[in-house]
């Protein structure tokens, strides 16, 4: 059944209406990079559904990032639709893109009698709604990109680039790379990458050959001190991690072609921000890796929310999709446990619309990825995102 739990017990999968192939249209990005598409604008607080399990969805419906809070109700919407009629009703808040908005949306939520609350979206305003939803014993499901507002009882359903940069060391390994050097720009996606980076070599056994950081759009330095390390017949390196956005991918990509750099030689690997079609033009970066949710459903997806509400919903839209079909599920599944941490946590994860997800006990989610090549200007899967999970951190 659409939207039903598809293995008995705890297994917990859930499914969704898409399946067959579908073209990632645009990738996950840090919060701050976040573009906000023009679309429908919903109204300030509403409920969806009529069921008796209320679930709260704090998301901004206006000020800042009020589009994609828009789509992400609009994609809450659908699900219920997708689901038929299910014993949930979701009441909106929005937290008006601020810290004080999602404190306030928080109470409201908890005053209003939510078992559960979904959102907010942007870290500072997770940071500010978590106490709120903890001291009333109550369970959180943020969409932040930022692992540090993590913790027991909030949980991330979100493209966290750490998993991104765990697959695609994890992938670049298994192919025989031995040796990684890294170019990480001087922002916070650069600070929260490095740390995993590390320690993700270091997990494999691989040896780390140099890390440079440099302001952003300016890597010219940091290329010059990596010469010989990565470009030319003699280079230490047989890897380098990339992780910057389109637009700073640009500069790099220039200034390693013009310092003799070879992706033949040594292969280029980053997360899910390379997926733009800006960064598969670049010649530098031709054959090189990275990490993404399987391009699965979210064309499906997107295809229903256009048909439906008549604008292109943000990539992040199938997060608030996904959060909704789970609360739905298991309200009809596991009755007065269903939204404990032990069904939450559950190891075998959840299938969702990009693959399948499980929340860690300390907060932050796992994420089944594939990993893409760059083959002439264009992605391919080299290693399809497994529908099963592994341990953490391995």
């Amino acid at each position: 059944m659409l939207g039903s739990l598809l293995a008995g017990s705890l297994t917990g999968c859930i499914g969704g209406p898409d399946g067959g192939a579908r073209v990632e249209k645009r990738a996950a990005v840090p919060e701050t990079g976040t573009s906000l598409p023009d679309g429908p604008v919903a109204s300030t607080g509403s409920r969806l559904g009529s069921g008796a399990v209320k679930v709260a969805l704090i998301v901004p419906l206006s000020g800042p990032g009020s589009a994609v809070g828009a789509a992400m109700r609009n994609a809450a919407e659908l699900a219920i639709e997708d689901f038929q009629k299910p014993d949930l009703q979701i009441l909106v808040k929005d937290d008006r893109g601020s810290p004080e908005g999602a404190r306030e949306a928080a109470q409201s939520a908890v005053a209003d009698g939510a078992e559960l609350v979904l959102g907010p979206l942007f870290a500072a305003n997770v940071q500010s709604a978590s106490p709120v939803i903890r001291a009333a014993g109550k369970p959180l499901i943020a969409f932040s990109t930022d692992a540090g507002v993590a913790a027991k009882g909030t949980y991330l359903l979100s493209f966290l680039p750490q998993a991104e940069v765990d697959r695609a060391v994890d992938e670049a390994v298994a192919s025989g790379r031995k040796s990684f050097a890294a170019m990480i720009p001087e922002t916070s996606y650069g600070n929260a990458v490095e740390a995993q980076f590390r320690e993700a070599v270091a997990r494999k056994g691989a040896r780390l050959v140099a890390v440079e950081r440099y302001p952003a759009g300016v890597p010219g330095p940091a290329i010059g001190r990596l010469s010989g390390l990565v470009t030319g017949p003699a280079a230490q390196a047989d890897a380098l991690f990339l992780p910057d956005t389109p637009e700073g991918l640009a500069v790099v990509a220039a200034g390693l072609t013009k310092a003799g750099f070879s992706p033949t030689r040594v292969r280029p690997i980053g997360t899910a921000i390379w997926n733009d079609p800006r960064v598969y033009a670049l010649p530098a970066l031709q054959g090189g890796w990275y990490a993404a949710p399987d391009a699965g459903g979210f064309n499906g997806f997107a295809q229903r929310y256009q048909a439906r509400f008549g604008a292109a919903p943000p990539r992040v839209a199938t997060l608030a999709y996904d959060a909704v079909s789970l609360m739905a599920a298991l309200s009809r599944q596991y009755g007065t446990q269903r939204f404990a941490d032990i069904t939450l946590t559950n190891p075998s994860g959840f299938s969702g619309i990009d693959g399948t997800f499980r929340f860690r006990p300390d907060g932050p989610s796992d994420r089944s990825l594939a990993v893409y090549e760059i083959r002439s200007g264009a992605p391919a899967v080299v290693s399809p995102a497994p529908r099963t999970l592994g341990p953490s951190g391995t």
